[in-house]
């Protein structure tokens, strides 16, 4: 999950809908067996996709019911990375193909196969490097590109690591019934983050059972909020000034899945991680375990890792890290700048904290993702400083994740689950800025031309209602 620079994922909600709209399509056998157990539901600005069988099938269903969606994001993509990473789709597949396939499990091959399967059921010309590419564009076009750019010219590759999200998990004395409550918004480009409307229920022939949000065509979630069937709830924010990229190792996206679907432990997920790291979308990873009421964190670099954890606490990210050492040796992040986005959420998600001890649950989460309190100026206003962001709102932009004045990014939407509603593979929610501002692309182009460029793509991007989602029983 991913601000940017231009940078991260998911899908274009194509479907005309009211708040309270819901939009069901179960496939039965009349597409063959690959289809016999898939369906697909559209409500509230979200795609709800269940999903189940063999990894070829699952990628099939995902790339059949979604193909669309799928088709209109690789083209977002394609010309989106062209513009901002001034390299062509040609490039990503390529690299894809030489940093990532080789190093895919058996079954992730075979998932992503079948995506593009799906997607060609459909008429949809698209093969698997395209889908590979896809799962990767982050730590391609954030990790490898700037280290490309690097070598060209020194310095140019920097703060192009992505600064995505906010985020907090809590247990113990720090919640309303002592147990674990997450909560997560995703921070994006809204030309990207406009699309990070799927919800992914993933019955697999092995492991765990998976509920994520997504966005189309992958097979992690991506804006990373998570349960499974296992009792493990895993979220995180991305690590702001983050520079590192080992090609050699396995791909984030595919340790991301692994660690949702054969984790059983917070230590599971951690060993999962750092097994063969590549360095790429670098993270806090906030984790939580039903089974033990216990949540940590783990703060995951190239070079550096770190686990805090504990049965009685509250931990929060904005895209901040916290090991002085990783700070040192792998980043160029200033703890000490109150202009920086991240140090300002870090700010008011601790004062939050504090003011909300032992009454955090859900709706309390909800609240807090569509803060609008700048803890800097001390002030309620629309901005990069808020935990439910508003860059487009900020002459300032975002410096230090290279964006510039009113670029448009910011929160793009919201979830929180508790442990009461992860045991019954449940969580809340929001399509569209958790505050419930709907962003008007016509209107912000009048304003702001010089970003006109975007608007082949970029399009309204409503605030829906939260809405509570239930796995398939």
């Amino acid at each position: 999950m991913k601000l940017f620079i231009g940078y991260t994922i998911t899908c274009l909600f194509m479907f005309s809908c009211s708040n309270s709209s819901s939009n069901k399509n179960t496939t039965t056998g009349s597409n063959g067996d690959r289809l016999a157990k898939a369906s697909r539901e559209d409500k509230n600005g979200w795609i709800y996709l269940h999903l189940e069988g063999s990894p070829s099938n699952i990628g099939y269903q995902q790339g059949y019911l979604a193909a669309n969606e799928i088709d209109t994001v690789l083209q977002m993509f394609s010309y989106f990375l062209s513009h901002s990473t001034k390299r062509d789709w040609n490039f990503y597949r390529s690299a894809a193909q030489r940093f990532f396939w080789n190093k895919l499990d058996t079954e992730y091959k075979e998932e992503i196969k079948g995506i593009a399967e799906g997607l060609q059921a459909k008429s949809k010309h698209y093969d698997s490097l395209d889908i590979l590419a896809l799962n990767g564009w982050t730590e391609l076009a954030s990790y490898y590109v700037p280290q490309l750019d690097d070598k060209i010219l020194a310095g140019s590759g920097n703060n192009k690591a992505p600064g995505n999200c906010s985020a907090f998990i809590a247990t113990g004395s720090y919640t309303k019934d002592g147990k674990i409550v997450m909560g997560h918004n995703t921070w994006l480009d809204y030309i990207v983050g406009e699309h990070s409307n799927m919800i992914d229920d993933i019955v697999p022939e092995h492991g765990n059972r998976i509920f994520m949000d997504s966005y189309p065509g992958t097979i992690q979630s991506g804006d990373d909020f998570l349960i499974t069937d296992k009792g493990i709830l895993i979220t995180e924010t991305t690590i702001t000034g983050f520079k590192g990229f080992d090609s050699t190792r396995a791909p984030e996206f595919m340790r991301a899945r692994k660690a949702a679907q054969y984790s059983n432990s917070i230590d599971d997920v951690v060993r999962i991680f750092t097994t063969d790291n590549n360095g790429a979308y670098a993270n806090d990873w906030l984790i939580g375990d039903i089974k033990t009421n216990e949540v940590a964190k783990l703060e995951l670099g190239l070079k550096n890792y770190k686990v805090w954890r504990s049965k009685d606490t509250a931990m929060v990210g904005s895209n901040f890290p916290s090991d002085e050492k990783l700070i040192k040796e792998e980043t160029n992040f200033d703890v000490k700048d109150m202009s920086y986005s991240s140090n300002g959420r870090k700010l008011r998600f601790e004062g939050l904290i504090q003011i909300n001890k032992g009454k955090i649950d859900a709706e309390t989460g909800k609240t807090m993702e569509a803060d609008h309190y700048d803890a800097v100026k001390g002030e309620v206003i629309k901005d990069r400083c808020v935990i439910c962001g508003h860059i487009d709102e900020d002459k300032h932009g975002a410096p230090e994740f290279a964006l510039s004045s009113y670029y448009p990014a910011g929160s793009v939407q919201g979830k929180v689950t508790t442990a009461d509603l992860a045991k019954n593979m449940q969580f809340w929610a929001h399509m569209g800025h958790p505050c419930g501002e709907s962003f008007n692309a016509d209107a912000f182009f009048k304003q702001h031309p010089e970003y006109t460029w975007q608007s082949k793509y970029l399009r309204n991007m409503n605030a829906y209602p939260w809405t509570l989602f239930s796995a398939k029983k």
